[in-house]
């Protein structure tokens, strides 16, 4: 009986060595758990910063996953991450640059399959250890040292929306001057719900194309579509039409559509008459029923992941110039009224 007690201990010690093995080649710090935020005095550690800012607004963008490495957690300097930032603004993120300055850092992310095979518990702990930390990092170092007082808008999509959430629901709660300054936040490709505002009234959700210090939120699936419960849409999840910019179900046809950026096998362009949106409130999700499910659908282990019919990889790119102009607009709208 000692002997066999013995054994189990050496077990449990193995196991506990091979744990903390695994986190020191990877695993990710969880929230709460000590973390370094990246250094964003370095340049280098921004994809893009506006040296010489002239437009009276700022953009702040947060790329999407774009880390696809064998351990769960990107080292900022991941060159695999850094290229798909950078494909990442010019394909999607760059529908946001006519509206301000724009500023967008690298930062620490997890890969998207792993994460996304976690309960909703551990993904949010994983994403707000070091995700989080070099998130709000750099958008403290962006007011302090970039912004001089400008009205800004924060613009994201998937895990960088996450990101933002924790600027909006973490930061911006605890640093209420700057808020006041928020002209917008495009939180595209994750999940506001209403539970969410509730425990955060100091935030509202967008009800039209022209209110400001809104949050602007959806995302993009098929017609009867099944999508997962642990993916982005969450339950109780809210959107907005990015093309009629109206939060009810009536469908706004393509015809409204004003282009999406798309690669049609020549490099991207301006594509009209692709996307219709029409809100499902059941859902929690923005319906497209023009595009192909079969062309555009998820496909492989993010299938899996999202569940069937999610358009999730075309939540900007379908809508491109309708936020574009939205974006711009909001601005002004700002700028007119401040």
């Amino acid at each position: 009986m000692k002997r066999a007690k013995l054994i189990v201990l050496a077990l449990v010690l193995a196991l506990a060595a091979f744990a903390a093995e695994g986190r020191a080649e990877g695993l990710p710090p969880r929230e709460g758990e000590n973390t370094t935020a990246s250094d964003y005095s370095q340049k280098s550690n921004w994809h893009l910063i506006a040296e010489n800012p002239v437009e009276p607004a700022d953009v702040f963008l947060l790329y999407p996953t774009t880390y696809w490495g064998d351990i769960p957690l990107a080292d900022i300097d991941d060159a695999g991450m850094r290229e798909g930032a950078g494909t990442w603004f010019r394909t999607c993120g760059s529908a946001f640059e006519t509206a301000g300055n724009v500023y967008m850092p690298y930062y620490r992310q997890v890969n998207a399959i792993w994460i996304l095979a976690q309960s909703l518990d551990d993904q949010k702990a994983y994403t707000r250890g070091v995700p989080k930390t070099d998130v709000l990092a750099a958008f403290d170092y962006y007011l302090k040292n970039y912004n001089n007082g400008r009205p800004f808008i924060i613009a994201s999509h998937s895990q960088g929306t996450a990101g933002g959430m924790e600027i909006l629901f973490d930061y911006l709660v605890k640093n209420p001057e700057p808020a006041k300054r928020m002209v917008a936040a495009y939180l595209i490709g994750y999940s506001i719900t209403q539970d969410e505002l509730s425990r955060n009234p100091n935030m509202k959700f967008a009800e039209g194309a022209d209110d400001t210090g809104v949050i602007i939120s959806y995302n993009t699936a098929a017609p009867d579509s099944k999508l997962s419960p642990t993916g982005v849409v969450l339950p109780g999840a809210m959107a907005i039409n990015p093309i009629s910019w109206t939060r009810s179900g009536e469908v706004a046809p393509a015809s409204d559509n004003l282009g999406s950026y798309m690669d049609m096998g020549n490099g991207y362009e301006k594509v009209m008459g692709l996307a219709d949106a029409a809100v499902d409130d059941k859902l929690g999700a923005v319906i497209c029923s023009t595009a192909d499910k079969n062309t555009y659908e998820a496909t492989g282990a993010m299938k899996e992941a999202f569940g069937e019919g999610s358009f999730h990889r075309y939540d900007i790119s379908f809508y491109y110039y309708n936020l574009r102009a939205n974006a711009e607009n909001r601005a002004e709208k700002y700028l007119e009224a401040n």
